[in-house]
Order: C-alpha cells, then sequence, then structure tokens
C-alpha cells in the first residue's frame, strides 16, 4: 500500500509528499534536499525517512531542535499509519493514499514550495502552528507540544467556546474558556479535552500575571484529564441533558441530616442554577466529580428532572 506524508498543521498545512518503495527521503532546510522545510526550527538536515518493504523508518539526523514521533522525542523509530512526526513547527502524518493518485516528488516539492509561501505572512506575524482538532486531538497535541518544551497560548475554537491553554516551555500553566475566570484553570483544561470538533491555533506567549498556576506536569495533568474524561462517559447516559431542568423533590421524603456539608452546598447550587450546565459551571469541583455527586442526589430521591 503507497503511503505519503501529510501536513496537518504548520507553514505546510494541507501539502502532501509521497512515501516511495525502496526510497530514502531527507528532511531539512537546506535547498538540495528531497523535503525542504524553511523555517528557523528545522535543522540544515534535520531527518531521514526511508521506506522499505514492510517498514517505514524515520531517523533524526543530530538536529537542534530535535524529531519527536507521537510525542516523543526519537533518535530513530519505525512509523505506522496514523503516526505523528513533528519536524519544527510542522506536525506531519503518516497516511495511505490511493496508488493511483500518488504524485511525483517533484509535484510535491512545488505544491510544498507554493503552500508554504501562502502562509509565510501567518508564520512571519508569529502563528505558524494551526490545525483542525479532528486531524490531531488535543491530548495528543497537548503531548507534542509538551515534549518538544514549545511555549505561547494554544487557542482552540469550537462550537463549545474559545479555549486558551498557556504553555511555558512545555508546562501547562493556566487555562480558560471564554475569558470566564470563574472557571478554575483545572477545571478549564479538562473541559477543553472533552473538545472533539474545532480548530487550534498556537499563538505567540502571553506571560500575564495569574494568581492560580497549574503546578502538577503537564503529562499529569493530560492522564488526569482523560481518566476524568472516560469517567464522564461511564455515567453520561444517566445524567439529565445540560439544559434540562432540575430542582428539589417535593414533598421531600429523605432527610436532608443525611447530607454531608459538600453534598448539601451542591443541594443548594442546583436549587440555585436550575439544570446540569449551570451547576457545572459554578461548582468548584471538576465537572465529572460534580456529576457524579448531582446523579447520587437524583438517584437517592432528592433531586428530580422538571
Amino acid at each position: 500500500m503507497p503511503f505519503a506524508l501529510r501536513f496537518i498543521s504548520g507553514k505546510y498545512q494541507g501539502g502532501e509528499f509521497p512515501l516511495h518503495l525502496n526510497r530514502e527521503i531527507v528532511v531539512g532546510r537546506s535547498s538540495d534536499l528531497d523535503m525542504v522545510l524553511v523555517e528557523d526550527m528545522v535543522s540544515r538536515k534535520h531527518a531521514k525517512i526511508s521506506a522499505g518493504e514492510g517498514q517505514i523508518l524515520i531517523q533524526d539526523l543530530g538536529s537542534t531542535n530535535g524529531t519527536f514521533v507521537n510525542g516523543e522525542k526519537i533518535k530513530k523509530a519505525r512509523l505506522k499509519e496514523g503516526d505523528r512526526i513533528l519536524i519544527g513547527t510542522s506536525i506531519i502524518k503518516l497516511i495511505s493514499v490511493d496508488g493511483a493518485e500518488e504524485v511525483t516528488e517533484e509535484a510535491a516539492r512545488q505544491k510544498l514550495e507554493q503552500t508554504g509561501q501562502r502562509r509565510s505572512n501567518v508564520s512571519a506575524a508569529g502563528k505558524p502552528m494551526s490545525g483542525s482538532i479532528e486531524e490531531i486531538p488535543l491530548p495528543d497535541l497537548l503531548q507534542l507540544l509538551s515534549t518538544s518544551k514549545k511555549s505561547g497560548v494554544l487557542s482552540v475554537r469550537s462550537d463549545e467556546g474559545l479555549g486558551r491553554i498557556y504553555l511555558r516551555k512545555g508546562q501547562l500553566y493556566f487555562a480558560t474558556i471564554d475569558d470566564n475566570y470563574d472557571l478554575s484553570p483545572r477545571k478549564a483544561m479538562f473541559r477543553v479535552l472533552t473538545w472533539v470538533a474545532g480548530t487550534f491555533e498556537l499563538e505567540p506567549p502571553d506571560e500575564k500575571n495569574v494568581l492560580d498556576e497549574l503546578k502538577e506536569s503537564t503529562e499529569a495533568l493530560l492522564m488526569e484529564g482523560m481518566r476524568q474524561l472516560d469517567e464522564y462517559h461511564r455515567i453520561e447516559p444517566e445524567l439529565p441533558g445540560r439544559t434540562d431542568p432540575l430542582s428539589l423533590s417535593v414533598p421531600l421524603d429523605p432527610a436532608l441530616k443525611d447530607l454531608d456539608p459538600n453534598e448539601l452546598d451542591l443541594l443548594q447550587l442546583t436549587i440555585n442554577q436550575g439544570s446540569l450546565q449551570g451547576v457545572l459551571d459554578r461548582s468548584p469541583k471538576s465537572d465529572f466529580e460534580t456529576a457524579e455527586k448531582l446523579l447520587g442526589l437524583i438517584k437517592r430521591g432528592y433531586l428530580i428532572r422538571t
């Protein structure tokens, strides 16, 4: 099956380069190479990709900023379909292609050059990385940015809102949604991780002073975020809709004295807000922790869907 390298983010986004059997391509900034990527973070000879019988290999050629595969810095690695490579600010995905539509290397080089020229103004403005989160899910993207120690503000636009995730040398230290500072940065980050459609753009660093910096490592935050996402999906079928009305059960048969202080606070918050979304937005706990407690109050008869 023929394969190609598809640029899913960066200056050359949208371009593709074919991989031919028993052919070795060298990637770098030098104009005499097989795949030329003209950007500061790419070394003159950056990496080598070779396609042989039954395997595709990538090797870093001692580049200054490194070569990354699926978030891991590599010296040499075997590639499989769907793997994502980070070279400079370009995220490149290994894809299978229809042999009938395969293009020549020369045609691919010309198209990459044209694509790079069209997007050069964006790169010059300091916003070289952008793409679709359908192509590269946010956990994978953040892992790449963390391992390669990128700094900047990752802006994510979706139907859910505008999320901003702040990175300092790969460390995620703050997050907001629609500049709503009532949401804790931890909750905002975990919620953005649930978005599966939209676009992203890595903007220049914004060293604003924040009072509530995240201290956990980016890897720990991503692991906890994905755990909570899995747990939320597990209970989601039992939850009311985000905007469905919720109210106190009347008459109230279970005793209020059986609730602990946190459950009483959540009951009061639900009475005040009247919907799952309102409660999730204003609860100091994570979305999963809040939803789990709320579901318990519904099952025990304190709350009803109206």
